[in-house]
């Protein structure tokens, strides 16, 4: 009975690796259903064989619940995109996603890293001040909606 509990109401941690081309339909649909402008599997299949592009995925029994892709140019990388799918959010696996991620980033000697977040989306903008990102920069009217976008930068060395 106490097992049945735990699954229950358990938080079981989420297994990080390396996103590999034959994630590229998951995460493609991960990202479609987080972004306004979703990717094609294509353009993510694209991104995951580029050797400047960094990307790992989180996995929750067999199935790709997050990600993060990062391209990486000249000591400095760019978060492209990061994503937890919608009913895994507010979890805490974002952190130790982003945590590897930053460490692989490091281990290829990138000294900066920066990205651009929405000016209303508050839980990212917690989880990169908590990760030691700060703004660099303003983007007025950078997405779609209209929102601006704070450019955010995070020094690994």
């Amino acid at each position: 009975m106490m097992q049945f509990v735990s699954r229950l109401f358990g938080r079981s941690a989420p297994m990080i690796s390396a996103a590999r081309p034959n994630d590229a339909a998951a995460i493609a649909a991960l990202h479609s259903a987080s972004f306004q402008r979703g990717w094609s599997e294509d353009e993510i299949r694209r991104l995951l064989i580029d050797s400047n592009v960094v990307a790992h995925r989180a996995m929750l029994a067999g199935t790709i619940i997050g990600f993060i892709v990062s391209r990486m140019a000249a000591g400095e990388a760019e978060i492209l995109s990061i994503a937890i799918a919608h009913i895994r959010r507010g979890r805490g696996y974002a952190g130790p996603l982003l945590d590897l991620h930053l460490r692989q980033l490091a281990g290829y000697a990138v000294r900066a890293v920066f990205l651009e977040v929405d000016e209303h989306n508050t839980a990212a903008r917690a989880l990169y001040r908590r990760a030691g990102f700060h703004e660099v920069g303003r983007r007025q009217g950078y997405y779609q909606s209209g929102n601006a976008a704070f450019v955010l930068r995070r020094d690994l060395g």
